[in-house]
């Protein structure tokens, strides 16, 4: 066969290849829907910049997948579950959605997984902490991207236990993820032979802590700890601060703070707690690169969710890409064979149990002296390996975990 031959057939077969993909691509569109709250409590951690994140990892990849146009449509899920799944019912019973993205209240995710799995769609959770999302509440039809409860509480609560923090008084939003993180920061509060004395359960959201930190204060627990995040997150530790908590001798441990929470708090009110994250924009010259992006098109600097936001999307875009298929469960098992390596996380891991499983940080609020600028807030104190932080799959309830 002659070298034009040759050229001639194997352009043929690169036809026909990219042919046979694009007609796998339903529509020959791949839409995503950002589901998200864009107004209320979880606003500054995920909302709008999130939906900015993921159109920037569509821009970065070309605004096309194989010759598919790419399409976002989103919608602000109030923290309902009724609101959140009416939306996702439309979206891919209707719509046409491929992929749901965002996600971020758990009751949101749980009920909108199950409508997923009903319609063979595929869900990438970001926002979402809680661990019963890949465990007892796991499909095959989404994948926890991000973090969720089990390593906050590995993380935060075994430094302040292992600080001498051995009683502790739990402020919980009454919802699905603050029970999942009250629950683990018990067991692991146990193991490390503290005690939980008392746990008590506030509305989410709520706006007047000043009841609840009254009772933690009665307690006498050596750390008061909040399973809550967002602005409950931020009003609990201002009425603390009020209050006077750790001024009387009582450690104040936010298990779930995001770096717009520290911002919002400022240095001076923050300094000195201690938390667990997934990511941090000012880690390496990658996420600061990044960041910068990120930062000219928002005005703030990102948070692990948005990071992880733009990460999955590429992940997502790169499966089909590869496939030829916007299948929910071809682009899953892509995605699940392929390590993940970006600026959000190194020999990231897809599991069975579609948990992501990469390192996590403990990290320490700066003091304002040691801060140098207005977004400079943590310390990385140490790193978290990813098989250390999450649940290990021998102690899984998932049904798509096989078991020895």
């Amino acid at each position: 066969m002659t070298i034009t031959k040759k050229l001639l057939t194997s352009a043929i077969a690169s036809a026909m290849f990219v042919g046979a993909a694009q007609a796998e691509i339903s529509d020959n569109t791949v839409k995503i829907g950002y589901l998200a709250d864009m107004s209320g409590t979880y606003r500054d951690l995920a909302g709008p910049n999130g939906q900015t994140a993921l159109e920037m990892a569509i821009a970065d990849f070309g605004g096309t997948v194989n010759g598919a146009k790419i399409e976002v449509v989103s919608a602000d899920d109030r923290n309902s579950p009724d609101s959140a799944s009416s939306t996702a019912r439309r979206w891919v019973e209707n719509e046409n959605v491929d992929l749901i993205a965002g996600l971020v209240a758990s009751s949101v995710t749980i009920a909108v997984s199950n409508i997923l799995e009903e319609n063979d769609k595929l869900g990438i959770v970001s926002g979402s902490a809680a661990s019963s999302i890949t465990n007892e509440h796991c499909t095959p039809n989404h994948i926890h991207y991000v973090y969720d409860t089990y390593p906050l509480a590995n993380g935060t609560a075994s430094a302040v236990v292992k600080e001498g923090g051995k009683s502790w008084f739990i402020l919980t939003a009454d919802y699905a993820f603050g029970h999942a993180l009250e629950g683990d920061v018990t067991r692991v509060v146990e193991e490390n032979g503290g005690e939980v004395m008392q746990a008590v359960r506030h509305p989410f959201p709520t706006s007047d802590f000043s009841s609840f930190i009254l009772q933690a204060q009665s307690s006498g627990a050596d750390v008061v700890a909040l399973a809550n995040a967002g602005a409950d997150t931020t009003n609990a530790i201002t009425t603390a601060g009020e209050f006077g908590l750790t001024q009387s001798g009582q450690t104040l441990a936010a298990l779930l703070l995001f770096l717009t929470d520290v911002h919002a708090l400022g240095a001076q009110s923050a300094q000195g707690i201690q938390l667990t994250t997934g990511w941090y924009w000012d880690m390496n010259d990658e996420t600061r690169a990044w960041s910068d992006r990120f930062m000219e098109k928002t005005g703030v600097r990102p948070t692990m969710v948005h990071a992880g936001i733009y990460s999955s999307t590429m992940q997502y875009l790169n499966a089909v890409k590869a496939t030829g298929s916007d299948a929910a469960q071809t682009v899953r098992k892509q995605m699940m064979d392929t390590p993940i390596n970006d600026m959000f996380a190194k020999n990231g891991i897809i599991r069975e149990d579609g948990r992501m499983v990469h390192d996590m940080y403990l990290a320490e609020v700066k003091t304002p002296e040691e801060s140098k600028s207005e977004w400079d807030l943590y310390d990385i104190v140490r790193t978290i390996p990813g098989d250390e932080a999450y649940r290990p799959l021998s102690e899984s309830k998932c049904k798509l975990v096989t078991k020895n």
